[in-house]
């Protein structure tokens, strides 16, 4: 770039001094513009030649040839050489351009590890991440980033996610936690056992995708593709027919005057802004998302969420938390703790998710010398001895078979009974828990135009029911096996408009089928999930379900941009191609009409970047 450079500032130095000199020779100042033209023009007519040897004829290189050559051949030397210095100045804007987005979106996911401390014996071997393998000791000291995914041995400490996740907190780990590639240890020193090799860690994946998603383009960008190709040969033809036509039929028009005309036509007629900046929007658009924690796979995808009507969301792992927890306590004839307690008590031997969640709500160690005689009865619950007493904690079935009267109203969740000694002793509900900001995306999703806001689950209509309402979800069906969430899914889809689209919304793990089958799968909590990352055309990095809104209006912003980029440059081509023809403005007008509307289109591109304060 530094080499184009000066050679466009030499160029540019000639021509100026080609315009500022009086020559003594008449052909002394033609002579230093073609010095010039030849200095600034020569890769561009030699790449023109070598497309054309490709059976590539029309393309901007092609224009801009003609376009000069003619003007040196109508002796109109300082536009000719001008056309080509503009030209070769947006065009060195324009890598500019490309190269600040890439650097951008490479900052923003400067997440690939240098290095990785590999521990060997009492020695640090500082070695390439692609070495390690797995079962490797690698240790992390404060600041480094951590090279490879693994589960923490040693050490406790604060990550910072943000390169992942876009979230701006820190989360702590210690051992037994699991850590990922990527994050940065801001803290302590960590010492992390493999568990993937770099080529499958979560950094190469992500920075795959990300590498990937220009790949897929956009109908946009595929319209303006197309479009160039028909579009080309159209002005071309046009230009042809202006410098010939009216010098034979319009009485005393000169061919010079007109050839003049045609080549302004031919400089303004170039699809560079359209070319350039459309691309270069999407690819803002998803460099922005990427840094909020959102990761789109392509400028379709990106695309397709701006016309999204109908959202679906599964529910446990994406609107709830998917961890069972303690949520009410009703005793009978004891204290709330005291129940809590015996229940956590006789479940303690119990591996199943709803002992854990006692457990955890006790949140004391247990003392097994208190408990005797644990008699785990299966779909029912657990019989057990707690200091000398009988405890029998389980469901109504259980209760039902010890002929134990127990309480029969309405519950939503599930619900474990307690009796001490053979007397109910009172219950407690255990259900999942909603996010906590579900019901916030709800309402940004409506609030950006969604239509309809439906949930499936697996779980019982009146649970299903109660999250529902709680959270202002117009629609749920409940009950659902995998099988019937994908028929449900293509009854919503013959439902819905031809133009909108419809996005589910999973925890990547037990959805891929409709992932794949929804006109956006997106995939929540996705950090760590390799099932989710494949299946998924939108890969949410945390469990906030209110980043789907995010991504519907980082989709409207970029979408906005590309049009802005489109009206502008097409009205403002139409205009000077209008009134070149009709030689109202001369060769520079058709200068700025092509180069100052590409540098504006590009600039207006690096507005998708900022992604900050939507």
């Amino acid at each position: 770039m530094k080499k184009r450079f000066w050679r466009i500032l030499s160029g540019a130095l000639i021509f100026l001094a080609a315009l500022l000199i009086q020559p003594t020779n008449p052909r002394l100042q033609p002579l230093i513009f073609l010095i010039s033209y030849l200095i600034l023009a020569g890769d561009v007519l030699m790449k023109a030649l070598r497309n054309i040897l490709r059976g590539q004829l029309l393309d901007e290189k092609f224009l801009m040839g003609i376009a000069s050559l003619g003007a040196f051949c109508i002796r109109q030397y300082s536009e000719g050489v001008a056309v080509m210095l503009f030209y070769q100045v947006g065009e060195l804007f324009q890598s500019y351009a490309v190269q600040k987005s890439r650097k951008s979106i490479a900052d923003l996911m400067d997440i690939r590890p240098d290095y990785a401390n590999v521990q060997q014996g009492l020695e640090l071997i500082r070695m390439d991440p692609d070495d390690v393998k797995i079962g490797d000791l690698i240790v992390i000291k404060a600041g480094e980033k951590v090279a490879l995914d693994g589960t923490v041995r040693e050490g406790r400490s604060m990550i910072d996610t943000s390169a992942l996740t876009g979230e701006s907190l820190p989360r702590e780990v210690t051992v037994g936690d699991d850590i990922l590639s990527g994050c940065i240890n801001l803290h302590g020193v960590l010492t992390v056992e493999v568990k993937k090799v770099f080529g499958e860690s979560t950094v190469s994946k992500i920075l795959d995708l990300v590498e990937n998603a220009s790949s897929k383009k956009a109908k946009s960008e595929q319209f303006i593709t197309k479009f160039a190709r028909y579009y080309t040969p159209i002005v071309v033809t046009l230009a042809v027919l202006l410098a010939v036509l009216p010098p034979l039929l319009i009485p005393g028009a000169s061919f010079g005057s007109w050839i003049y005309r045609s080549l302004s036509f031919l400089v303004v007629s170039c699809p560079c802004a359209l070319v350039i900046s459309i691309p270069l929007s999407f690819f803002g658009g998803i460099g922005g998302a990427s840094r909020r924690g959102i990761l789109v796979k392509g400028s379709n995808y990106l695309e397709a969420l701006a016309q999204t009507e109908i959202v679906v969301f599964d529910k446990t792992g994406t609107l709830t938390k998917g961890v069972f927890n303690v949520q009410e306590i009703r005793p009978q004839g004891m204290t709330r703790e005291m129940l809590l307690e015996l229940a956590a008590y006789a479940e303690s031997y119990s591996n199943h998710p709803i002992s854990s969640s006692l457990k955890r709500a006790y949140g004391k160690a247990i003392q097994n010398e208190r408990i005797s005689g644990v008699e785990e009865i299966a779909g029912q619950g657990v019989v057990a001895t707690v200091d000398g007493k009988q405890i029998i904690a389980g469901n109504v079935k259980l209760l039902q078979d010890k002929q134990i009267p127990y309480f029969t109203g309405e519950l939503i969740g599930t619900v474990v009974h307690v009796a001490v000694d053979g007397i109910y002793a009172g219950y407690l509900l255990i259900s999942d828990e909603v996010k906590e900001d579900a019901s916030q995306a709800i309402r940004a999703l409506k609030k950006n135009g969604i239509q309809k806001i439906i949930m499936l689950t697996g779980d019982n209509q009146n649970v299903g029911a109660k999250i529902a309402e709680e959270l202002g979800i117009d629609q749920v069906y409940a009950e659902l096996l995998p099988a019937d969430k994908v028929n449900k899914l293509e009854e919503l889809l013959r439902g819905k408009s031809g133009k909108g689209k419809l996005a589910f919304v999973g925890d990547g793990i037990n959805d891929a089928p409709v992932l794949a089958r929804a006109d956006i799968g997106i995939a929540m909590g996705a950090l760590g999930s390799d099932a989710a990352i494949e299946a998924a055309d939108v890969v949410i990095m945390t469990d906030e379900p209110s980043k789907i809104a995010t991504a519907i209006k980082i989709s409207k912003k970029t979408l906005a941009i590309v049009y802005q980029n489109i009206i502008l440059a097409i009205s403002i081509k139409v205009i000077v191609l209008i009134l070149s023809a009709l030689g109202i403005v001369s060769m520079w007008a058709a200068i700025f009409a092509d180069v100052g509307v590409m540098i504006l289109a590009v600039l207006n591109s690096f507005r998708a970047l900022n992604m900050r304060n939507l």
